[in-house]
């Protein structure tokens, strides 16, 4: 795993620093260290100790007296008079092993837990899918060389939810109440290095309290990283590099770093930057010498060039990086390494500009877990999830309602996808300004993030004293990031108390309501609009009547009353290009928030795939409407035992001219295709095959078949990769279909499918998509939702052929080998 922006970079030969600065894959997943002379970033991420449920931990009166867990058994020598009045370190509680469970992080811990029927869970019923948060403890022990003494050594969580405390060899170190951005805290002076002893980190995390209104998660869900640094060093996200113009002969690129200076001296520096291609060519170099005063910081500006720049879109994701390094006295002292794309952004009243041209943002919005995991997403997820958006013809990803982790957004930069990156709180108090603060410097050089989103749906929105806070928000934005627009996610209010005139962009949240958006467009025709959330459309995958009893929801519904059906909402896009752009709600199915119904629903339907990724009918909506492959598509399948004789309502979504309909070779007719409808027959059912041809000047561009199938006989293991890192990281995701002896997906299919694994590897999590599912993901084994469910693999720390056999009663079992290099 890697930070692929601001990241550090390793001066071992040339070879090893091309390869490393530009991946084939565009990780360095196996690597947990990363040097840069007296610089390094090591992942600290394995060997963690965890403990569920809380532990008393009295408050010490004396530094480094804590005791018990937050510390090592070392004896500490000290003077008679140190000893009174503290808290005795023998009273506080002990590590006792056997009550801790070693853990890897990223971890999840709600995740793991067993679902309860009590609408008191979460901020409101259901929010939270019925898994109780509670209280948790993590604790690693580690050792620090007798080397680093005199360098800065500090701590970064890169996401704790939520309310986390952090003790350090006895101390006190901080605590940090946000579950979404990441901390940092300095421990240069509370480590013991070389002969000292042993180092403990203790953190405590206390999930009791929510920050949304969704599934959150409990834990250190993100990444950590130990990083050691020279006393003068570039600062943390301590640059920002920008275009101030972009041609295509020429891009000017601006360079500020951020310096700072812990040494008690001034120090005469030299800073070098160098702006390098994806292929390590070095393309311009920067020097800038100055003195720094102890104790300080200063900003340096630089000033550089690109020839004939590759700009970055969603379809040529072209990436540099600049390259910085820190000399003293001759020598690299620091090396930091900052990745950027050239591109133009700009929203205007006619819509949104990349590149200089009209681009509408075909986007969804997302939370952040998945299928096996919670939200302890490995990088590979976050990429996984990336790569079937786009497969879908989305460019476009909201971070809905909070700042996302690193990863995704790196995963966007190197893809492809552009980001609105959001703030979680409509909040002016002082950590409200810090959370926002945090998330503008740490992602402000991703080319990926195009806007910044104050907040989502506050009902202060429209209000006087909610237009005095998001002032302030908009204008720290502007301080700390001038290059990209700020908008709010408004469901309300857009006229009132003034909100929308602070605002760079309004954005609508269905704003189709009584044709909001037109309407305001007459009114003020030099609005800058977007759309930032839109249809809402709920559906189970592979259901097709809703079943509340089962918590299930028709593919063939309307849906809300508030929302839009899919592909209608792309149709406003097309016919009012002033909105920019959208982002239908959502991209996936998620933890919570389960609608129109709640128990025994615990994830959402609103998902265009259901929570492992599986493709819903509507998907193919926003395929049609968003790519240009020919597409058709229809439903429901054809498996309809005992309604032989009766009427089954067929729709379908295609970007065909037409449509014909073909039941056991027999046509049903034609149909013209209205865009971004659907197009439906009715048709009396008979067993066999239902077939649908697409045409384009009536030629067959497209087809799509839906056959009877025979009962259940087989399982099949299709794997998004043959190989994976041997890292204790990385993930192959493994879709599991039950077919009938011919090869078909059985559509109606529920068999319980037993997993087992031989080699180098473990078994992840499970997932299916059936929103009511009260199955625990973490298991050996999962029942197939409508034909198909999924498992998780992850490498160990060793090299291997990893061996993962499918099993289920009455069907031939399978298997697949997948290496861990």
């Amino acid at each position: 795993m890697d930070r692929k922006s601001n990241k550090l970079v390793t001066f071992w030969g040339i070879a090893f620093f091309l390869l490393l600065l530009f991946p084939v894959d565009g990780k360095m997943q196996g690597l947990q260290q990363t040097v840069t002379g007296k610089r390094a970033s090591t992942c600290f991420d394995f060997n963690w100790q965890f403990h569920k449920g809380d532990i008393a931990i009295k408050r010490a009166i004396k530094a480094g007296k804590y005791g018990g867990l937050t510390d090592a058994n070392v004896k500490i020598v000290t003077g008679e008079e140190a000893v009174i009045a503290y808290t005795d370190a023998n009273k506080a509680a002990a590590f006792k092993p056997g009550d801790w469970q070693e853990v890897n992080l990223p971890h999840d811990w709600c995740v793991e837990g067993t679902f309860v029927n009590d609408n008191t869970i979460g901020c409101s019923p259901a929010a939270n899918g019925y898994l109780p948060g509670g209280v948790g403890f993590y604790r690693k022990e580690f050792e620090i060389p007798e080397t680093d003494k005199g360098k800065k050594i500090t701590i970064e969580f890169d996401g704790i939810f939520r309310n986390s405390t952090v003790w350090v060899n006895g101390h006190l170190i901080g605590n940090h109440q946000s579950g979404y951005t990441p901390v940092s805290y300095d421990l240069t002076d509370v480590l013991r290095y070389g002969a000292e002893g042993k180092n403990v980190v203790l953190v405590k995390v206390d999930a009791t309290d929510y920050e949304g209104w969704w599934y959150e998660g409990c834990g250190i869900y993100r990444h950590v990283w130990l990083n050691k640094t020279d006393r003068l060093h570039v600062d943390r996200f301590g640059t920002y590099v920008t275009m101030p113009s972009v041609s295509a002969a020429e891009a000017a690129v601006s360079i500020k770093t951020m310096l700072k200076n812990e040494y008690d001296i001034a120090r005469n520096f030299t800073l070098v930057s160098k702006i390098i291609d994806s292929k390590g060519v070095v393309l311009d170099t920067k020097s800038s010498s100055q003195v720094i005063a102890p104790f300080s910081q200063t900003e340096i500006s630089q000033k550089g060039t690109i020839q004939t720049p590759l700009l970055w879109s969603p379809e040529t994701p072209n990436l540099y990086k600049v390259l910085t390094e820190v000399i003293d006295n001759g020598s690299v002292i620091d090396t930091y390494e900052t990745t950027f794309g050239v591109r133009t952004v700009e929203i205007t009243n006619n819509g949104f500009f990349l590149n200089g041209k009209l681009y509408p943002v075909k986007g969804t919005a997302n939370h952040q877990d998945f299928a096996g995991v919670g939200v302890a997403l490995p990088d590979k997820l976050n990429e996984y999830k990336i790569k079937l958006l786009k497969e879908m013809g989305c460019n476009g990803y909201r971070c809905a309602h909070n700042p996302p982790t690193p990863e995704l957004l790196d995963a966007c930069d190197r893809l492809g996808m552009l980001v609105l990156d959001e703030n979680r709180l409509l909040s002016s108090a002082e950590d409200g300004v810090k959370d926002l603060t945090t998330l503008l410097y740490r992602d402000r050089n991703h080319p990926s993030v195009f806007m910044w989103n104050m907040e989502n749906e506050e009902p202060l929105q429209g209000t006087v004293t909610g237009t005095r806070i998001v002032k302030t928000l908009v204008e720290t934005t502007h301080r700390i990031d001038p290059t990209r627009p700020a908008t709010a996610a408004m469901n309300h209010g857009w006229n009132d108390g003034g909100y929308s005139d602070v605002l760079d962009v309004v954005g609508y949240n269905y704003g189709q309501r009584d044709l909001q958006y037109v309407k305001d467009r007459a009114k003020f025709p030099q609005r800058k609009m977007f759309v930032t959330e839109s249809t809402s459309f709920v559906s189970t995958r592979g259901e097709y009547a809703d079943n509340k009893e089962k918590g299930y929801v028709s593919n063939q519904g309307t849906g809300v009353g508030w929302g839009m059906e899919p592909g209608k909402d792309w149709e406003h896009i097309v016919q009012y290009p002033y909105l920019s752009g959208t982002f239908a709600w959502t991209g996936f199915d998620y933890r919570g928030e389960p609608t129109p119904y709640e128990w025994p629903c615990v994830t959402s339907h609103f998902g265009i795939m259901d929570l492992c990724g599986f493709p819903k009918d509507g998907y193919y909506a926003y395929k049609a409407a968003w790519t240009n492959s020919p597409v058709v598509h229809i439903f429901p399948h054809w498996n309809w035992s005992g309604k032989e004789g009766k009427p089954i309502k067929v729709q379908g979504y295609s970007n065909c001219e037409e449509v014909e309909l073909f039941l056991n070779g027999k046509s049903l007719g034609k149909k013209k295709v209205i865009p971004f409808n659907k197009f439906e027959w009715m048709v009396v059912y008979k067993p066999g095959k239902l077939e649908a041809r697409g045409y384009s000047k009536g030629k067959t561009i497209a087809k799509d078949i839906v056959e009877t199938t025979t009962a259940p006989s087989q399982i099949a293991l299709n794997s998004d990769c043959s190989t994976i890192k041997a890292d204790g990281c990385d993930v192959a995701v493994i879709r599991v279909a039950i077919k009938d002896a011919k090869g078909r997906v059985v559509p109606i299919a529920d068999n319980l499918v037993k997993f087992s694994i031989e080699g180098p590897g473990r078994i992840l999590g499970t997932g299916n998509g059936n929103p009511s599912s009260h199955e625990p993901d973490k298991a050996s084994q999962r029942m197939a939702f409508n034909g198909y469910c999924m498992v998780l693999v992850q490498s160990e720390r060793n090299a291997g052929e990893i061996k993962i056999k499918a099993s289920a009663k009455n069907l031939e079992s399978t298997e697949v080998i997948i290496k861990a290099n």
